[in-house]
């Protein structure tokens, strides 16, 4: 990947660090506890395709949590493992990024709203963290779109879009595209913006 990149003049701007068993099911590990240094191995492992990569920005996904009563400790070492993860990262110039995913892509993701995502990342209090804002994500749970980019962008490290709904090509669908990525620009957003969709052909 690294050759390729190198061939045809290209920047990978982003990986996600790896999810434990995504075909059983998993959508990342960092906030289950008694895993710990299985996540530590995994981000060490995202750290070196990173620096291969030369790429800059590591996704962080939490896991599912179903119970309830289970969250406050899951989110507890989510915040431990991420402020760690920071550590080792700040030193190859990495930043950390987790990402607020919806109910109904994913059901008992540890949290699935734009502020949920910011109380964590201010609670690990790293300079190298950042959220990753989904505008698909953001307008299946919430909505408001313009206001929450405006109020967090300095916080926003990367932004994904995709058609609302059918997480679909973004010229379709309820989110005026055309309209918010102006904002975007207007706003003097800087970072990239990824397409993560599912093409309604091939």
């Amino acid at each position: 990947v690294a050759d390729r990149l190198a061939e045809h003049r290209l920047e990978c701007v982003l990986i996600n660090a790896p999810p434990g068993d995504y075909a059983a099911g998993e959508r990342g590990i960092a906030a289950l506890p008694g895993r710990e240094k299985e996540f530590a191995a995994s981000f060490a492992t995202a750290l070196r395709y990173a620096a291969a990569l030369r790429c800059a920005r590591i996704h962080v996904m939490a896991g599912l949590v179903g119970d309830e009563g289970k969250r406050p400790a899951a989110r507890a070492t989510f915040v431990s493992n991420l402020r760690h993860a920071c550590e080792a990262a700040s030193a190859q110039g990495v930043t950390v990024l987790i990402e607020a995913l919806n109910p109904r892509d994913v059901p008992d993701y540890l949290f699935s709203t734009v502020s949920e995502a910011h109380a964590i990342r201010e609670a690990v209090g790293a300079p190298n963290i950042s959220v990753q804002m989904d505008f698909y994500h953001t307008q299946v749970v919430e909505g408001d779109l313009a206001p929450k980019l405006e109020r967090w962008l300095p916080h926003i490290g990367h932004i994904q879009i995709a058609g609302s709904p059918g997480r679909h090509e973004p010229d379709v669908g309820e989110i005026n595209y055309r309209w918010l990525l102006r904002r975007v620009g207007d706003l003097g957003y800087d970072g990239w913006v990824g397409c993560e969709y599912r093409p309604r052909t091939t």
